[in-house]
């Protein structure tokens, strides 16, 4: 059962920011659900986090948990076995000694979904493509079980030093980390995940003022650099490999409409189901004039109001 959402108590200073046409093209893809939606995106984010197991076994998880059950009340995230929500009268479990030591990762619950999708062995070589901070990329490694190889690359230096502090601090060995236009690497893959730079609209309770920086031209520039990244990444994939293609963003332009574009450009571009256990909403097929193939049905479009988390966008795709 998934944790109430809190409203933050100055929601009803944003609700008057929202412009008009967000409203319209949020009320256009929601229809009912539109109140519903601002209701969540205007309140306090759930916080979640993770155990690092690449340092903590199975006995000290139950130690950890056990010592926060004291200051917190925690529920398993249901499509992450190592993944918590948490709440209680304290929200700085990023303070704790576990946090500093890599014990455990604070992470959006959402957040952990693309790794997860991507599901890479011990074996695969792994091309994370805009990797910053790496709470995606260390939950790789761990999934790798610190084996295999990991490249984590960023256009922003500043970002890739936060992005090298949090590999250090969660032990993973298994990365390399390169500072370059994601347009700009090479190499073969077998397994690549875009987590590309997006209007954030899935976002909204981590950052209020994403409502007020939203613009339909920037939604159409994103959507540009979004079809590059994907298109880039698929042509250094193996064949037979996958990819994992996702934003933090609800619009469909820069979500079914990339995907759509990929698997029109190439026929070797096949969309799989993606299978968790998790709530999730339809797909947009049509929208603003856009017709998109039946194919993207297999995405996953994740809402704020689906489960409590942020809203998510997550596309695998298989190189045929």
């Amino acid at each position: 059962m998934k944790m109430e959402p809190k409203k933050i108590p100055w929601a009803e200073k944003y609700k008057a920011l929202i412009k008009p046409k967000f409203e319209e093209r949020y009320r256009e893809l929601l229809g009912e659900r539109y109140k519903e939606f601002i209701e969540y995106s205007l309140s306090f984010q759930t916080e979640s986090f993770r155990i690092n197991t690449l340092k903590i076994s199975n006995e000290k998880e139950a130690e950890i948990l056990t010592k926060f059950k004291e200051k917190f009340k925690l529920e398993r995230i249901p499509w992450y076995e190592h993944g918590y929500f948490y709440e209680g009268e304290r929200r700085d479990i990023g303070n704790t000694k576990e946090h500093v030591l890599g014990y455990i990762y604070v992470q959006e619950a959402a957040s952990m979904i693309p790794p997860i999708v991507l599901n890479p062995n011990e074996e695969d070589v792994v091309l994370d493509i805009a990797a910053a901070p790496g709470s995606k990329t260390t939950l790789l490694s761990a999934l790798m079980n610190n084996k295999g190889m990991i490249v984590a690359n960023d256009s922003d230096f500043q970002r890739v030093k936060a992005l090298s502090s949090n590999i250090q601090r969660m032990g993973a060995v298994n990365i390399i980390t390169t500072n370059m236009n994601g347009l700009n690497v090479k190499g073969r893959f077998s397994k690549i995940l875009v987590d590309a730079p997006c209007s954030g609209t899935g976002t909204i309770r981590k950052s209020l003022k994403t409502i007020t920086m939203w613009n339909p031209h920037a939604v159409k520039r994103l959507a540009k650099l979004q079809r590059k990244l994907i298109e880039h990444a698929f042509n250094l994939l193996e064949d037979g490999g996958t990819l994992v293609y996702s934003t933090c963003t609800l619009e469909p332009e820069e979500n079914e409409g990339t995907v759509d574009y990929l698997i029109k450009r190439f026929d070797n571009a096949k969309l799989e189901s993606i299978k968790l256990n998790i709530k999730s909403s339809e797909p947009v097929v049509e929208f603003n004039g856009n017709r998109y193939d039946d194919e993207v049905k297999k995405c996953l479009r994740i809402w704020p109001q689906d489960n409590n988390t942020d809203g998510f966008f997550v596309a695998k795709i298989r190189k045929l």
